[in-house]
């Protein structure tokens, strides 16, 4: 008896032990406090729809439909474009939570400048299937914060840190990773690659705009690259320009990347050519088409290029 008593003891203080030291898991997060819910607890949204100029009031999944359809073709692989509704319904709710249009009376718009592309007219039953099905799940963080749930067309074959490809000035999220984009072959050629030229004049305005304020283009060079070889700062005659704020300033659809593979001047004009399409941070699409044509799923995908995040559905 004495001799099972202490087994007994034994196993009730290694039971203990265990319980204490076993991290307690984490509570699904509620529904930011603020956010307008209809009758069935879906958060409903006063949408400034740019093309009209005017605010419509919308179920948030309706707003996702169309984001959905404004970011990927409509003829997409489906857990393609499922991995995109849940992106684009973290970006929002987050954005609602925390953030205030610039259109008065508005929750969020279809202006892209401040929020998410958006396509009503595009939107098809292959969309509107992909965001039933992943009606209200949403990308957390461990502690169960709702993350930044960036994106872009092409990584050029590597993701880049938010410091890195978008000049991120707060500490490096945590969920945030250089890894292969896996970009599908099957992605054009412009998303592949680029070049642009520009004329100096065009060039130092888009520098002075980003605070930056070389006399000329005559000596140009990538002054420093990040973890992905993305150029992080430029140098023209001896003045520092930050790459990814350039970027914007000179058009994001000229200088489509900061993974730049050429860099030159001849005095007049500055040449760039680069790998990728977008900012490089988060999903690829072109990654998550090609992965859902290898059978990923939806939520697969999206958890794919990002650190410790998981899916919940939060309503």
């Amino acid at each position: 008896m004495k001799l099972l008593a202490l087994i007994l003891t034994g196993l009730l203080l290694s039971a203990c032990a265990a319980s204490k030291d076993a991290p307690l898991p984490t509570p699904d997060p509620t529904l930011p406090a603020g956010i307008a819910t209809d009758e069935s607890g879906m958060p409903s949204l006063e949408v400034y729809v740019a093309a009209e100029e005017t605010i419509s009031a919308m179920d948030i999944e309706t707003y996702v439909m169309g984001v959905v359809a404004g970011e990927m073709k409509n003829d997409w692989p489906l857990e393609a474009l499922k991995a995109q509704a849940i992106l684009a319904r973290t970006f929002v709710v987050r954005f609602v939570s925390e953030k205030e249009s610039r259109y008065q009376g508005a929750d969020i718009s279809t202006d892209i400048s401040e929020a998410q592309a958006y396509n009503e007219a595009a939107i098809n039953d292959h969309v509107r299937l992909a965001v039933e099905e992943t009606a209200g799940q949403v990308l957390v963080t461990s502690s169960g914060t709702l993350p930044y749930t960036w994106f872009h067309a092409h990584s050029g074959g590597m993701t880049a840190l938010a410091r890195e490809g978008l000049g991120w000035k707060e500490a490096e999220p945590s969920h945030t990773v250089i890894t292969e984009g896996l970009d599908s072959p099957d992605a054009p050629p412009e998303a592949k690659a680029w070049s642009a030229d520009f004329p100096a004049g065009e060039f130092l305005a888009a520098c002075r705009k980003v605070g930056a304020d070389p006399l000329g283009i005559d000596d140009i060079s990538i002054y420093e690259k990040g973890g992905s070889g993305r150029a992080v700062t430029l140098m023209a005659d001896g003045e520092k320009i930050p790459a990814a704020e350039l970027r914007i300033a000179l058009g994001s659809t000229v200088m489509r990347s900061t993974l730049l593979t050429e860099l030159s001047s001849d005095g007049k004009t500055v040449h760039m050519e680069g790998r990728g399409y977008g900012h490089g941070v988060g999903m690829p699409q072109w990654g998550a088409y090609a992965l859902a044509q290898d059978g990923y799923t939806g939520e697969e995908i999206a958890l794919h290029y990002y650190n410790d995040l998981r899916v919940v559905k939060m309503w």
